[in-house]
C-alpha cells in the first residue's frame, strides 16, 4: 500500500480558531501559508466567507449564498507565510466574537495558467502533495468544455461557485458520479444534472457541459480535492439509525470531516478536532446556513476513521446515503498509525 508523503497535517491543513478585535488582525500559528481560507462567526448568524489566493485578498464569496463575488476592502487583507491578516469586516472579526477557519495550502500563491483542457485556466494554483487546487476559468458555453486540474490525478470532489452571477455551488463528489449535482448552499439533495458532461474527471482535466458551471464569458473559481492515501478521503457510507452508528474507515485519525446526505433534504455539516479536541465530537458548523454553531452527540474521531453516535438524519438516518470529505490529524505514514483519542 502506498502512503502519502506527508508527515504533518498542519502543513497542508489546519484549522484556526480566533477572537475578532474589530481592527487590524494578524492571524497566525496555521502552520503554512494558507491559499483557501474559509471562516464562520461560531456564535452569530452571520454568512461564511471565503478567500483564495487566486482570486486574490478581499474578494469573497458565501458558501451559503448564491450571490456573486464581492469586494470586501476590510475583510481578509493579506495571506502570510504562517496565517492571513483580516480589516475590520465585522461578520469576520466582529470585536470579542469568536470564530473559526479552516485553511488549505494550494500552490502558495496565484499560480499560473493550465492549458491542459479546451478552456485555459485564467490561474491555477496546485499543490499536488495534498491534492488540491484551486482554479479560476471562464465559461465558454460549449458542451463538453474540460478544464484542467494540475493535479496528477483524478479529483474525486469539486466544489464550483459563479463568480459573476447570482447562482447555486455546484459540487461534484465520486460517490454520486457524473450524472449527478450536488448544491453547497442548499439542504437539496443529490439531483440528476448534466453540468460535469457525464464525464468523470481524469487525472489532467475535468469535464463541464452548461449552465452553472460553463456560461459562455462567465468567471468561475473551482476548489478541486483529490485523495491521498493516509491523508484525505471522499467516500460514502450508509446510515443504520442507530446511536451505535457505522464506523466509517479513512485510513488516519481526522481534523475535519464535512458530511452531507444526498438521498435527502439536509444540511453540509462541518466537524474538526480543534473545537472538539476530545470525543464525542458534537460541534458543527452548517456551510449552507448562517445558523451559528450546533452542539450535539455526534460522531467520535479515532485512529482510522471515524464512528457515527446519532440517529439524526443528518448525520445517520436508517438506510440513508451519505457523502463525506475528511482530512487527517495524524497523517498514516508507513507503518506509524494515529493513535486513538
Amino acid at each position: 500500500m502506498a502512503y502519502t508523503t506527508i508527515n504533518k497535517s498542519t502543513d497542508n491543513f489546519n484549522t484556526k480558531l480566533y477572537t475578532g478585535n474589530s481592527s487590524t488582525n494578524a492571524i497566525t500559528g496555521i502552520g503554512h501559508q494558507p491559499d483557501l481560507v474559509w471562516m464562520k462567526n461560531r456564535g452569530a448568524g452571520d454568512k461564511h466567507y471565503l478567500f483564495d489566493a487566486v482570486r486574490g485578498v478581499t474578494k469573497s464569496i458565501y458558501s451559503n449564498l448564491t450571490s456573486a463575488e464581492a469586494t470586501t476592502s476590510n475583510g481578509l487583507t493579506a495571506f502570510g507565510t504562517d496565517g492571513f491578516t483580516l480589516g475590520n469586516e465585522g461578520d469576520i472579526n466582529g470585536n470579542g466574537n469568536n470564530f473559526v477557519s479552516w485553511n488549505w495550502k494550494a500552490g502558495a500563491g496565484a499560480g499560473s495558467a493550465n492549458t491542459d483542457g479546451s478552456i485555459n485556466t485564467t490561474s491555477t494554483s496546485v499543490n499536488t502533495t495534498a491534492g488540491f487546487s484551486i482554479s479560476k476559468y471562464t465559461g465558454n458555453g460549449s458542451n463538453p468544455s474540460t478544464v484542467g486540474h494540475g493535479l496528477g490525478v483524478a479529483p474525486k470532489m469539486i466544489i464550483i461557485k459563479n463568480l459573476d452571477q447570482g447562482t447555486d455551488w455546484q459540487v461534484y463528489h465520486a460517490s454520486t458520479g457524473n450524472t449527478k449535482g450536488l448544491l453547497l448552499n442548499s439542504t437539496a439533495a443529490a439531483f440528476t444534472s448534466s453540468f460535469w458532461g457525464d464525464t468523470t474527471p481524469t487525472n489532467s482535466v475535468f469535464t463541464l457541459g452548461v449552465g452553472d458551471v460553463n456560461t459562455n464569458n462567465i468567471n468561475y473559481i473551482a476548489y478541486c480535492f483529490a485523495e491521498k492515501t493516509g491523508y484525505s478521503k471522499i467516500g460514502s457510507y450508509t446510515g443504520n439509525g442507530s446511536t451505535d452508528g457505522p464506523f466509517v474507515y479513512t485510513g488516519f485519525k481526522p481534523a475535519w470531516v464535512m458530511i452531507k446526505r444526498t438521498d435527502d433534504v439536509h444540511d453540509w455539516r462541518m466537524h474538526d478536532s480543534v473545537r472538539n479536541p476530545s470525543n464525542v465530537i458534537g460541534k458543527y458548523v452548517e456551510a449552507n446556513t448562517t445558523d451559528v454553531e450546533g452542539d450535539s452527540v455526534t460522531l467520535d474521531f479515532i485512529s482510522n476513521g471515524f464512528k457515527l453516535k446519532t440517529t439524526t438524519g443528518a448525520h445517520n438516518a436508517s438506510g440513508g446515503t451519505y457523502i463525506y470529505l475528511a482530512f487527517a490529524e495524524e497523517p498514516l505514514v508507513g507503518d506509524n498509525p494515529a493513535t486513538a483519542r
